[in-house]
């Protein structure tokens, strides 16, 4: 692909633009990270009553997994329709479906009530937020890369990056504001549905801030160039098709490269809440403080991170987090290990400073590895397959591994063999800074182009 020669949209609506990807990915983040928090503290007693403490948050988490089993789900329908019909439609369906299931788990009734159904109703529920979450990450990123020029398109592009810290920090906001409030017995009771119910009015703010943008220029063409292949007599493959046969190296870069950054940061954030109050003694309320604090770091330095692959490129920026991320998991739990409030902010924070170093220009280094007319289906496919294996069971290996070993080391030099397989992913990607996003990969999507006599 060329240089970056994509024209940007008006510096007024550009704002407008970022605040609809940011605010869609906020509340969906929130909504599932909800889900998580409520399955470190809550859910092993609502739902998993008969079980002993540590197998009912096992229980829980596994739960917790089932939304990332369907995330891979959501890619591929998202992404087919993402590069078939437009982004915008596809990300005020993907809301509407996070938000009605969350709404809906609020309402959940628990074992204690209607017994062996009520852990498969949250099973069903969490398999929809997981369906929806697929097909969100996509398209929020695609539309906010799509509208801005190469020059800050990492910068830009990290923006809907912050919606997980922002839903992380919004989700665990409330929590901590409801244990600190509430006794111990009121929230298993009925204050824990309260955050899943506030659901519903964020997703009323969300769709009237999605529903006011255009649809992706880059996108309008492409499809407009499609068009008048198809009058000509052309056809096109499905874009999966397409992305398998052509783009699949960047399809397994995408996976690797997510390695490190999905598992470090559920083992920082949702792990750490099991970790704390398990084997240190701190409380809850201290543990979702501490995740708190460092989420609102989180939130601040990913822009900067973005930014800075735009000056330097997206992979120096990726191995700087990856490699960080891996030398930080020992002093990590030797800080949590001391019990104290302090080394508990410093210990995620840093952390999820790290992390962000990856997540941030990850945005922007996906879409540029894809053509427009397969971009949401290349995307969605690299960072949702990836999550199966690496953020589904991170909270259950990381579970298992403290159950049997009684230590943190294991879990250490686990997440450490993620960053060793990050860094060799990222090392042998190309750098894709100032790549032309308005290559709509004609050659490589249309059934019977000379790229088929080549490649076939």
């Amino acid at each position: 692909m060329a240089s970056g020669t994509t024209t940007p949209p008006p510096p007024a609506k550009l704002p407008r633009i970022v605040a609809a990807g940011l605010i869609g990915t906020t509340i969906e983040w929130y909504d599932f990270f909800l889900y998580g928090s409520a399955a470190a503290l809550v859910f092993n007693k609502l739902f998993f009553p008969d079980s002993d403490p540590l197998v009912g948050t096992l229980l829980s988490f596994l739960t917790y997994a089932v939304g990332f089993a369907a995330r891979p789900l959501g890619a591929l329908v998202f992404g087919h329709y993402g590069d078939r019909l437009g982004r915008k439609r596809l990300l005020v369906l993907s809301l509407l479906l996070m938000g009605g299931a969350t709404f809906a788990i609020g309402l959940l009734p628990t074992h204690a009530t209607v017994g062996g159904a009520a852990p498969v109703l949250l099973t069903l529920l969490r398999l929809v937020q997981g369906f929806a979450l697929g097909g969100e990450w996509g398209g929020a990123v695609l539309l906010v890369s799509e509208h801005g020029d190469a020059r800050r398109r990492g910068f830009w592009a990290s923006w809907p990056q912050t919606g997980a810290p922002a839903g992380q920090l919004l989700a665990t906001g409330v929590l901590s504001l409801l244990t600190a409030r509430l006794s111990d017995d009121a929230f298993v009771s009925w204050g824990w549905r309260i955050p899943f119910l506030l659901s519903g009015v964020l997703v009323l703010v969300g769709l009237w801030v999605r529903l006011s943008v255009d649809e992706s220029p880059v996108f309008r063409e492409a499809l407009a160039r499609a068009e008048a292949r198809r009058a000509a007599g052309a056809s096109e493959r499905p874009p999966l098709v397409s992305v398998l046969r052509h783009h699949w190296r960047e399809v397994l870069v995408a996976m690797g490269a997510r390695m490190a950054e999905n598992i470090s940061y559920y083992v920082i954030t949702a792990f750490i809440l099991v970790y704390a109050t398990t084997t240190t003694g701190v409380s809850s309320q201290t543990a979702l403080n501490a995740v708190l604090i460092g989420s609102a770091v989180h939130f601040a330095v990913i822009p900067a991170w973005g930014a800075l692959s735009d000056r330097v490129g997206r992979r120096p920026v990726y191995l700087l987090g990856a490699a960080g991320i891996g030398l930080w998991m020992f002093p990590f739990f030797a800080l949590v290990d001391t019990g104290r409030f302090g080394c508990l902010v410093l210990a995620v924070t840093v952390g999820l400073v790290l992390h962000g170093a990856m997540y941030a220009p990850q945005a922007a280094f996906f879409a540029e590895m894809f053509a427009t007319r397969m971009r949401y289906s290349g995307a969605s496919v690299g960072a949702q397959f990836a999550s199966v294996a690496a953020g589904a069971p991170a909270p259950l290996i990381a579970t298992a591994l403290l159950s049997d070993y009684g230590s943190s080391t294991p879990i250490a030099l686990y997440v450490i063999a993620a960053a060793l397989l990050t860094l060799v992913s990222v090392a042998v990607a190309r750098e894709t800074r100032r790549r032309d996003l308005a290559d709509d990969g004609a050659e490589h999507v249309t059934a019977g182009s000379r790229a088929d006599a080549h490649t076939g």
